[in-house]
Formats: C-alpha cells, structure tokens, sequence
C-alpha cells in the first residue's frame, strides 16, 4: 500500500498535452485523433476506445492516446506496450516525450515492477518532473534495489535536505522500515547519529524496530533516550508503554500512557492500552472508559471492540458485549481481505 499509494494521488494529476501531430499527419487523420483526445480528457474511456481502435498505431501521437487511455483505465501493461512506441518516436523536448516517461515510470510502479521503472522515473526527473512523487516512488525502488546511496538522494530532493545529512538519513530509515528493510534502516540511523547525537526520531525508530523484535530492553533504552531528547513527542511515551505492558509492568506503563494522552489526546491507541493495564490490575470502571473512549475517536479499531466486549461480558451486560464482539470479528475479516 505504502508503495501505490502517492503513484495513485498523481494518477488524476495527469491530463493529456495538446497532442503533437506530425507534419505527415494529413487534415482528415487529425480529426479522429483530436476526438479521441477530446475523449479521455472528458472521461469517455470507453467511447475513447472505440474512436482509437481504428486509427494507426505506428503514430505517436495515436500510440500516446492509446498509452493514455490504458493508464487513465488501469491498464498498465497496456499502457507500457503503446507509451513504450510513442516515447521511442517523440523527441526528448516534446510534451509527448515528457508525459510518456512519466506514465511509463508510474505503469511499472503501480504494476509492482520497481526495478524496471526505475530509468523512466529518471528520465521524468531529467525532464523536469522533479515533483514530491517522482522523488517517492525513485526512492521506494532503489529500496527495492537495494540502492541505499541512490535512495538517500531521492528522499533528500523529495524534502530538500542535503543528501550527506543526518535529516536524509533518518528520513531514509523510516522509508525503509516502510519497506521492512529493517536491517539497512538501522544502518541509516546509525549514520544518522554519527552526523548529529541529538537528531530527533532516531531512537524511537530504532525503539520501534526493537519493539518489533522483542528486545524489549533495547527498545526500553531508546525510546527514553527519544524522550529525553524530545519529552513532548506523546507517541514514544506510548510505545515506551507497550513496551513496559509486554512485560506485564502494569503499574510503569499506566502514567507512560496518561502522559501520551496528555501530548496527543486524539490518538486512541493509548486509551486501549490504559484500558487493557486498568483491567489487569482489576479496575473495571477506568477501564471501560478508556476503552470507550478510544471507539468513540477510532470506532473501527478491532481490539478496542474486543477488549471492551470481554471486559463487559461478565457484567450482566452480555447483549452489548455480543455486539461488540460482532463486531471485531467483522473488524478482522475486513482487515484480512
């Protein structure tokens, strides 16, 4: 999901140029093809097909159209095999040329081939579509390449840092635990550290990745050490929590929790946490209400609907907790598709 889904915010970004027609394209031929473009641009796909069946796809201009209409319908295949015709005819300064690439790298990436779009996104960035999503999706792929070096420079120019900087290393890091290339991630933290001891985030992500891992003492150091570096991120209060509440320290990770909640009363992650240690140590009442309160920010949330159903099933209240149980098995069905 993490890989598609800028690709798929700039998939409507793209509109058809004012279609290059070559000088051996003859007044009645230009017709069709202004049509056919006149088509897509209005959302027509499928009176589009049928005005580009007919027409020649040896042109550029038709092969753009044709390349245009399978991208704007999801087609990448088909968009590679006619964009792949137009661009080898268009010359590099050409609005056809340039749109080409672009829709040839965003066809291999949606189609999950990122090695292959690789040098389309380059030849989009070299002609001039340096957008944030060029810079995404180049860096998601040299991650797949295993390319850290290329990577980091992508993800620089994406939030224009310098590419040697602790900032471009720790943003790189947390493209790559995206991407569960956890090992090369903490590679990039550590470099981050050598370049500057006190970036911020750093240790919470290597907390995270540790969490992730079980080694709940490592994740206990780093993500204090995040916090003495940044005390009002409320989200590593939180995990340094989970972390405390897989050791079953109830009593250590409730004040960890209200502190979160304190920082970032919106996110409901903590009230289910507080709810889960409040039952533990047998206080019902505060437990119902973190766990209520945390459906009413988050009412999707499976484990709020389980923990609370659980919690209420013995209280005479079975109706409602059947209801709530219902529920976060509809919740993880949902989440398994």
């Amino acid at each position: 999901m993490h890989l598609a889904f800028a690709a798929l915010l700039w998939l409507c970004q793209v509109s058809s140029p004012q279609v290059e027609t070559s000088a051996r394209g003859q007044a009645s031929a230009q017709s069709p093809i202004v049509h056919a473009r006149a088509l897509i641009d209005a959302g027509k796909l499928k009176d589009a097909r049928e005005a580009l069946r007919g027409l020649d796809q040896s042109q550029r201009e038709v092969a753009y159209l044709t390349g245009l209409l399978h991208y704007r319908s999801r087609e990448y295949p088909a968009a590679i095999e006619a964009l792949t015709r137009a661009v080898s005819q268009a010359p590099q300064d050409t609005t056809i040329y340039k749109e080409s690439v672009q829709m040839l790298g965003l066809s291999h990436y949606l189609s999950g081939h990122l090695r292959e779009a690789i040098p389309w996104l380059e030849k989009a960035e070299e002609s001039g579509a340096g957008t944030a999503e060029i810079f995404y999706m180049l860096g998601n792929s040299y991650i797949q390449s295993v390319d850290p070096d290329k990577a980091r420079g992508a993800f620089a120019r994406m939030f224009d840092v310098a590419p040697d900087s602790a900032a471009a290393h720790l943003l790189t890091a947390q493209m790559m635990v995206r991407q569960e290339f956890e090992e090369q991630a903490e590679k990039e933290l550590h470099r981050a550290f050598e370049i500057d001891p006190k970036i911020p985030a750093a240790h919470f992500l290597l907390g995270e990745l540790a969490i992730f891992h079980a080694h709940l003492d490592e994740a206990i150091s780093e993500l204090r050490q995040e916090i003495a570096l940044n005390p009002d991120f409320g989200t590593a209060y939180y995990r340094l929590a989970d972390a405390y509440t897989r050791r079953e320290q109830w009593d250590t990770a409730i004040p960890l929790l209200q502190k979160s909640i304190w920082l970032n009363p919106t996110f409901s992650g903590p009230y289910i946490l507080l709810g889960k240690a409040y039952s533990k140590k047998g206080d019902s009442g505060n437990a119902e209400a973190m766990l209520r309160r945390s459906l009413q920010i988050d009412p999707q949330n499976a484990s709020a609907n389980y923990l609370l159903g659980q919690l209420l099933m013995p209280t005479g209240r079975a109706d409602e907790a059947r209801k709530l149980l219902e529920r976060w098995q509809q919740l993880r069905k949902e989440n398994e598709r």
